[in-house]
């Protein structure tokens, strides 16, 4: 009986701790969910609508979850018609790592049932529901929407923007060689280059735009010693003296290539230049002045800022730098040069030429050790054209061989080259004048700017507005034409310069864009309303289907930015853009703006629209117009 007493004591003891356990997890579990519940609820909407739907989503999984089950949430915007303005996909890769572990889930449905029911109670939510084998459709409260777009008119569109992983980046874009017209190539790198920077700079990224120019190297032996004989007096070499700088060179080439006397001296020219002869130092800065002041009648047009740190700003590095990855038994003597070997490349990398002259690789080792070392650049981003994807490859390589870098190149400080296809003229071949010569990018600029120009005269445009105002929108249109033609195409591949389709007002090209902006802006003007006061006294409803599309589509900006940025590719932004302006079509050619009982809402939904269309032709680097 004793015993049997005992063993009853210890059953009911053993049960009590049982219970209490369960208790405590139960009651652990209610806290954990309460204070994520309150965390996800009580969390302000910073821009980026995406990362807040994850936010919530990642509240629910660490309940949802098993301990010591590693998940990350898989969360994206849902396709048009799909149910639902975002998706939660995590269910059935979830199902797979708990199956058979005891899980009291029975199957995909049932885990996205739990993760719908364990979502905080937000009022970004208005709905939450689960279809087919998991999948967690989330909508969007209209409200919650609306309030957040009016928060940005007040506050500001910056208050959108996203926030990336990295403090400050170098772009290196752009980078013509001194003495050389820039051509179609170096349009592409510039306005590539320039929309990357924009976008990251928005981004709260410290961004540092750098001009890599070629102003070092075997040419300037050739280009001094032809300035020597046809300027004895250097001081007397001016732009105009030495005329086009592109002929220039095209005849010192001529004379280095025919004439062994001159070539002989064009070689020693470059020990003395690069031994630090005044004589020959001064003569190489004249040519690089000369060769700036033309560069700068480009990037004036496209309002590009830039740094120059030239390949010449890096050579007293370099000796160091070669030194440094001698000492950790990199490189290599090859048939008298100096070289690194690297895996899975069938040529090394050559850093001394057997001369003992150095080469590309060591000026681009250098300056990478120097902004990484020396300029604290946590992303380094390189923008040229894909054909010298090997090069970047290759040095990228030595680089993470050397311990510069780490081996995931997701990981920071990270390198990318930003490879872009070919400019290609209406025969599908590259883009050149008719006499098969470079096309000046200063003359392209202003062809753009002057049929833009000459179709607003055909419209009359001319008589209704100065002529300053008739010059600034000819520039505006005509270089963003150029600048979007080129952007909005994937940059890996190639894209035909076409004019007449640049400066076409109809289908997916920036006079299109321009002019739906300018529209808006009219609109808003013949309401007669002063829409900043409307943004602190009115407010903004979503009432309609088409309305609510627009609304949500603005607040998916920041996260596009973002998609942008992290992908390296401007062509992101230029799509939302034109998505943009389609639905704000739609929905100005179903509903009446002014006059209509929702004037202030949608005059507020108006400014919203034209607001974010600025901020991306900015980010763009385009200029808006408001008058058509």
């Amino acid at each position: 009986m004793r015993l049997i007493s005992f063993l009853s004591k210890l059953s009911c003891f053993v049960e009590d701790k049982r219970v209490l356990r369960a208790t405590s997890r139960r009651l652990a579990f209610a806290t954990r969910s309460k204070s994520v519940a309150t965390m996800a609820a009580s969390q302000e909407f910073t821009g980026n609508l995406k990362r807040e739907v994850e936010k919530l989503f990642d509240a629910s999984l660490r309940i949802t979850v098993p301990d010591g089950t590693s998940v990350e949430t898989e969360v994206a915007a849902s396709l048009p018609g799909k149910p639902g303005d975002y998706q939660c996909n995590n269910a059935m890769g979830l199902w797979s790592v708990i199956k058979g572990k005891g899980t009291q889930f029975r199957g995909p449905p049932a885990v996205g049932q739990a993760i719908s029911k364990n979502l905080p109670a937000s009022e970004m939510v208005e709905t939450c529901s689960v279809a087919g084998p998991g999948f967690v459709n989330l909508v969007l409260s209209s409200k919650w929407m609306a309030k957040s777009i009016e928060k940005m008119l007040i506050d500001g569109i910056d208050t959108w923007a996203p926030t990336l992983p990295v403090k400050r980046a170098v772009v290196d874009f752009s980078s013509p060689n001194i003495a050389k017209e820039m051509h179609v190539g170096h349009l592409r790198s510039t306005i590539i280059g320039d929309t990357l920077a924009r976008m990251l700079e928005y981004s709260k990224v410290e961004i540092l735009r750098r001009n890599h120019v070629g102003d070092w190297g075997t040419q300037f032996g050739m280009l001094l010693e032809y300035l020597f004989e046809k300027f004895p007096d250097t001081e007397s070499v001016t732009e105009t003296a030495i005329g086009d700088l592109q002929t220039f060179y095209k005849k010192s080439k001529t004379k280095f290539d025919e004439d062994p006397d001159f070539k002989e001296k064009a070689q020693k020219a470059v020990v003395r230049l690069q031994g630090g002869d005044p004589i020959y130092r001064k003569a190489w800065a004249k040519i690089c002045e000369i060769s700036r002041t033309e560069f700068a009648k480009v990037y004036q047009r496209l309002k590009v800022e830039l740094e120059e740190k030239g390949e010449s700003f890096y050579n007293p590095y370099i000796a160091n730098v070669i030194g440094e990855l001698d000492s950790k038994g990199l490189i290599e003597e090859s048939e008298g040069a100096r070289v690194i070997f690297l895996e899975g490349f069938n040529i090394p990398l050559m850093v001394v030429k057997s001369d003992g002259g150095f080469k590309y690789a060591s000026t681009d080792l250098t300056a990478l050790w120097y902004r990484l070392n020396e300029e604290k650049a946590e992303w380094i981003v390189y923008v040229t054209d894909v054909g010298q994807q090997q090069h970047f490859n290759m040095f990228f390589k030595a680089a993470r061989k050397a311990g510069w870098l780490p081996d995931s190149d997701k990981t920071y400080p990270r390198v990318d080259h930003v490879g872009f296809g070919l400019v290609l003229g209406d025969d599908g071949k590259r883009f050149r004048t008719r006499s098969s010569d470079v096309v000046r990018l200063v003359d392209l600029l202003d062809e753009a700017k002057t049929r833009s120009k000459t179709a607003l005269i055909e419209r009359g445009k001319d008589k209704e507005w100065t002529p300053e105002e008739l010059d600034q929108t000819a520039e505006a249109v005509g270089y963003g034409a150029v600048k979007y033609a080129d952007l909005k195409n994937n940059r890996l591949t190639n894209y035909t310069f076409n004019f007449d389709q640049m400066l076409s007002d109809k289908g997916n090209t920036a006079v299109y864009l321009l002019y739906a902006h300018a529209r808006i802006c009219s609109i808003i003007r013949k309401s007669g309303k002063d829409i900043d006061k409307l943004k602190k006294t009115e407010k903004l409803a979503l009432d309609h289907p088409e309305e609510r599309a627009l609304g949500l589509h603005l607040l998916r900006f920041a996260e596009t930015v973002e998609e942008a940025c992290s992908n390296l590719l401007p062509n992101v932004l230029c799509h939302y853009l034109y998505d943009l302006s389609e639905r704000y079509t739609s929905f100005y050619s179903i509903h009446q703006v002014i006059g209509s009982p929702e004037e202030a809402s949608r005059l507020l939904l108006c400014e919203a629209t034209a607001v974010v269309m600025r901020k991306c032709f900015h980010l763009l680097g385009i200029t808006p117009v408001y008058k058509i």
